[in-house]
């Protein structure tokens, strides 16, 4: 009985033994004394859209021998080794079979296309010190081309591996990385969270997440294993990128990597020592400890034009006449790319040997290159002194609000000039207005506690609560309209309460623009009171809105029905604009639009009378574009005085998708205290108003300086006789809308290099036109309003693709689409459609109508 007993656990003995002898294969990696083990390497890199064919991709593949051996194990740890890899019989070549004449590489030898001293370093071999699989310390030669190194990198990084299953925290080329490992029989498959590698970045990216790029990447490695040791290797990650408004805008970039042994022979001996550091000196005393994390690489372009050549071989299309045309933007954004590398010397040189007609766009390039030295060499050019250069100083201001990505260096430097002297009082209003949009900008991107951002903010919020004069506040309030600091908000709703005309009502859309978590209820019962004058009467621009401000941010059930039973008590044209904003909100399911249908369901509040009301105010909304990346959406509301006069006009388009919002348009016309020049009677609350007409703008989330048509009964009769028929600019000139640059550290150890640009050509205008002349005879007020879009547009798209070799060599293929868009026009409210009908049926040219 005890003999059996024995025997058996002997046998249990022994298969534990056999379990642990084939876990110990598997949980360690040995190379053999004295072999050289002879592999084939190929690292390849492809970029194309995402749904590009892949014989279509640019691109090369580097292949090459390796060649690894044993040069010292450790005589206390077998696992701990030291292994020389050389890299041999370096091949470039196009990843796709092509013609000849479409092959850059045809007929050209490594040494041709990277140099005899590069191809030199990279042959030189490199050591690891591999312990268990992991690449402990790499050690290479000092001051080799970082490029060089980097490749070397890549291929070491190969050599990273763990045999158990399990997440870990590693360290390669692409940085220090959180990786799984996925081990089963002789294969290991290793998973890289590529978007969690702690490595030095370059570049930058949109401010808004609208205009910006989103980026999604993948890394997978298998690794087959065989007596001990790695038999092949196959890698790939791959980082695609799109446009986030327009997706269909994008680009995909592949890197692989395949390494696979060949074969064995008979190799160096090894070298017997117990220090890791004497072994290297005895190796090759010039070798040094290098990090395995890939360092940057300076890229200079050979043979690139200089700036002011390739200033001068633009210049015609930025020239006034061309910019409706798309080669103006290209040329604004390819001179931009230059501009960035261009020292603050060579932009003065071109800025100071320009003439007057295209210096402005010159202007809008050099500041949207956004470098140190584009903003030296604009701040030496412009002389904020003068008065009389309103024209570059603005344009120069504008660029800045519009930044894709501004630094504190830029807020730094407009706070210096704000401080300073300034020729022109409506530039020194426009320095305070962006400084507050970069504020906005800066917070935004967590900088909020930054020194500048800090000194403005009480430059801001200081300078309103000290000002006396109404153009200073107003010039606050417009800063804080772009800056929307949350502890600015009691400062506001004390001057949309107590303030007086345009002050109230620059206030009350100040606080329109917060978003819903800053609209507290003290700040709905302020807006409640405004509304409904509890303390006060108010003008039906500043009651209109707070009545949007309430609607828009979770009414309760109570204010909701409140601003219906106002409905009817009102003057005339506000009865019909809050009749139409009801029905706006409704047709176009707003979140208020549920609290609205449940207070309608009580009688009382829906009844004919109160729905009923006539009149031509209005407001409506609808849709530019829906689509899967993103929507655009157009609102236009109109308000007229009881005369038929026009009281405001406020046209907006928004941009957004999921996650974001831009403001991408705002213009707004507003005219009042028109009534004693056609001896008309004012509404309640509006009769001491000063005539005043003006225009004010936001684009891009920026609110912009407004502009004045006429302020004061003598100034509109001096306009009149003085205009030239001419309508006012508000902004004018080229802007960089997308502006996205990230250099990509591929496991290769090779770097891509993704950009995305968009601009715009804008001019922002208006104007409004009196008959003073027969004010007296019976005048009808009649106005037609469309939004076409022209009747036949096409739309191209092209993608280009470029290969190119320092020798000179190169090849561009080049498909493109054309898409024939049939016109339309956006529908916009009921009453406007009545008065279009009426305009085009009429076949007199004359009118005696107002405007």
């Amino acid at each position: 009985m005890s003999s059996s007993w024995f025997e058996n656990l002997s046998e249990v003995v022994w298969w534990i033994f056999l379990f642990c002898v084939c876990q110990e294969i598997y949980s360690s990696l040995l190379i053999n004394n004295d072999k050289l083990y002879k592999f084939t390497y190929s690292t390849e890199v492809l970029i194309d859209r995402i749904k590009g064919l892949p014989e279509d991709s640019a691109g090369y593949r580097i292949s090459s021998g390796v060649d690894v051996n044993l040069v010292w194990r450790n005589p206390n740890n077998d696992d701990d080794q030291l292994i020389r890899i050389m890299i041999k019989d370096v091949k470039i070549e196009n990843v796709n079979e092509r013609p000849a004449a479409k092959n850059i590489f045809k007929g050209k030898h490594s040494e041709n296309i990277i140099g005899k001293e590069y191809l030199s370093a990279l042959q030189r071999p490199v050591v690891l010190q591999w312990t268990r699989g992991k690449v402990k310390n790499f050690y290479s030669y000092k001051n080799e081309p970082a490029v060089i190194q980097n490749l070397k990198r890549g291929l070491a990084s190969l050599f990273q591996i763990q045999l158990h299953s399990g997440a870990a925290r590693e360290v390669d080329v692409s940085g220090k990385c959180n990786v799984t490992y996925h081990a089963r029989e002789s294969q290991v498959t290793k998973i890289k969270a590529l978007g969690t590698c702690e490595i030095k970045k370059t570049g930058f990216t949109s401010h808004n997440e609208l205009l910006d790029v989103s980026t999604k990447v993948t890394s997978a490695t298998i690794y087959v294993l065989e007596d001990s040791f790695i038999k092949s290797v196959r890698a790939e990650e791959n980082h695609v990128l799109s446009l986030n408004f327009r997706q269909t805008t994008n680009a995909k970039i592949v890197s692989k990597q395949k390494l696979e042994l060949k074969s064995m022979e008979a190799g160096p001996r090894v070298i017997a020592g117990k220090q890791v550091a004497s072994v290297i000196n005895t190796l090759d005393s010039n070798y040094i400890a290098v990090p395995l994390v890939a360092e940057p690489v300076k890229t200079e372009c050979k043979n690139c034009p200089s700036i002011s050549e390739h200033w001068q071989a633009i210049r015609k299309q930025l020239e006034p006449e061309n910019l409706s045309k798309a080669e103006a933007t290209r040329s604004f954004l390819s001179f931009i790319q230059n501009l960035r590398e261009a020292t603050k010397e060579e932009i003065l040189q071109i800025l100071r040997s320009e003439r007057n007609e295209v210096l402005p766009q010159l202007v809008d390039a050099v500041t949207s290159a956004q470098t140190p030295a584009s903003l030296e060499a604009m701040l030496e050019f412009l002389d904020f002194k003068n008065g009389s250069s309103s024209v570059l100083q603005e344009r120069f201001l504008y660029a800045c609000g519009f930044a894709s990505h501004p630094n504190e260096l830029l807020l730094k430097s407009l706070i210096n000039r704000l401080q300073g002297q300034i020729g022109n009082s409506e530039i020194r209003e426009t320095v305070t207005i962006i400084i507050g949009a970069l504020v906005k900008k800066l917070c935004d991107k967590g900088g909020c506690k930054l020194p500048a951002v800090v000194r403005a903010k009480q430059l801001i919020l200081g300078g309103l609560d000290r000002a006396k004069k109404e153009d200073d506040v107003k010039m606050y309030l417009l800063a804080m309209k772009n800056a929307l600091l949350p502890e600015a908000i009691p400062l506001l709703l004390k001057y949309a309460e107590a303030g007086e005309g345009p002050i109230s009502n620059l206030a009350a859309t100040a606080l329109q623009r917060y978003g819903i978590s800053f609209i507290t209820s003290e700040v709905k019962e302020t807006m409640n009171r405004i509304y409904h004058q509890n303390h006060k009467i108010y003008e039906k621009t500043l009651r209109t809105t707070a009545a949007a401000i309430i609607f828009s941010n979770n009414p309760s059930y109570m204010e909701v029905k409140n601003l219906l039973l106002s409905i009817g008590e009102l003057p005339l044209e506000m009865n019909k604009y809050m009749l139409s904003l009801v029905q706006d909100i409704l047709h176009f399911e707003m979140p208020a639009s549920k609290m609205i249908r449940k207070v309608l369901k009580d009688m009382v509040v829906h009844n004919y009378d109160r729905f009923s009301k006539t009149g031509s105010s209005s407001a409506y909304s609808g849709y530019v574009t829906r689509g899967p990346d993103a929507s655009s959406t157009y609102s236009l509301d109109i308000l007229y005085s009881g005369s038929g006069i026009l009281r405001s006009s406020n046209m907006n388009i928004l941009l957004f998708n999921k996650n974001a919002r831009l403001h991408a348009s705002q213009v707004v016309i507003e005219a009042q205290g028109l009534e004693s020049i056609i001896a008309a009677s004012a509404d309640e609350g509006e009769e001491n108003l000063e005539s005043f007409a003006g225009m004010s703008a936001i684009l891009l989330d920026v609110q912009l300086r407004p502009v004045t048509f006429f302020q004061g009964y003598g100034d509109l009769m001096s306009k009149m006789f003085s205009a030239t028929g001419d309508p006012m600019n508000v902004v004018k000139g080229l802007i960089l809308l997308t502006d996205y640059s990230q250099v990509i550290q591929l496991q290769s150890g090779l770097k891509a290099s993704a950009e995305f640009q968009g601009g715009l050509a804008i001019d922002i205008s208006g104007g409004m036109e009196f008959s003073l002349w027969y004010r007296e005879s019976k005048t009808s007020y009649v106005v037609c309003m469309q939004m076409p879009i022209t009747m036949l547009c096409l739309c191209r798209q092209y993608v280009t693709k470029y290969e190119s070799l320092p020798s000179g060599k190169r090849y561009t293929s080049r498909k493109g689409k054309v898409k024939l868009l049939a016109g339309s026009e956006y529908p916009l409210h009921q009453e406007n459609s009545n008065m279009c009908r009426k305009v085009f049926s009429t076949q007199s040219d004359s009118s005696d109508s107002w405007f």
